[in-house]
């Protein structure tokens, strides 16, 4: 068994889940109680950070664990949930690569997290370049299509918390 503990929480102005519109939405993930402000010390000098996180809000009766078509779209090649990455996974964790905006006390302030409000945060590492991919980047067409308006603003303000 694996327990694990939140060392954060994110906070910004999405309440609820959606699938697009995630460009310019700012969040800020506050530290756990546990944990003092030293251990983001020196992560304002990286310009972008690994956040993992976990899909509370997702019922465990919606986990996907075979195939199936991205966003019910039958139109997209069906595929197993690990060649997507949506957020009705097995174990229900989520990653991102965001900016690091800058650090204030025990509060990171990033731009680029696909998390919604109150969503629990289980690490935060620094993006360093020998850990990117050493090759070009290889995707189907399909997930070009999927990807399309995730990062478009959409008709929200700067989704400051």
């Amino acid at each position: 068994m694996i327990t694990l503990q939140p060392i954060g929480f994110v906070r910004n102005s999405r309440k609820e889940i959606e699938d697009d519109n995630w460009g310019g939405i700012i969040s800020e993930i506050a530290l756990a109680d546990s944990l003092s402000e030293e251990s983001l010390w020196g992560l304002e000098e990286f310009s972008h950070a690994e956040i993992v996180f976990y899909f509370d809000k997702v019922d465990e009766g919606k986990i996907i664990t075979g195939a199936r078509h991205p966003r019910n779209n039958p139109a997209w090649p069906r595929v197993g949930i690990f060649a997507q990455r949506g957020k009705n996974r097995p174990n229900r964790i989520g990653l991102a690569v965001v900016r690091v905006i800058g650090r204030a006390g025990k509060v990171l302030r990033v731009e680029g997290l696909d998390a919604i409000d109150g969503t629990p945060v289980l690490d935060i590492k620094p993006v360093m370049a020998e850990f990117l991919p050493q090759s070009n980047v290889r995707q189907p067409d399909w997930s070009k299509e999927l990807m399309r308006d995730y990062w478009n603003a959409g008709n929200q303000n700067n989704g400051s918390p």
